[in-house]
């Protein structure tokens, strides 16, 4: 059984730093230590005309 963890404020808030300095999912999960499906699911959630918002 696979024990899940939810992304940190910090995290939400480098994957926004990452996105706006342009590096892809893949690079992004790499340097988070995370599954890029997770950095997929979080993007797919959080982002809307303006772009990404970890808030």
């Amino acid at each position: 059984m696979r024990h899940y963890k939810q992304l940190t404020y910090e995290q939400r808030c480098q994957i926004e730093a990452f996105k706006k300095s342009g590096f892809t999912q893949a690079e992004i999960a790499v340097a988070l230590g995370v599954s890029q499906s997770t950095i997929s699911r979080e993007l797919a959630r959080n982002s809307g005309q303006r772009g990404y918002r970890h808030k």
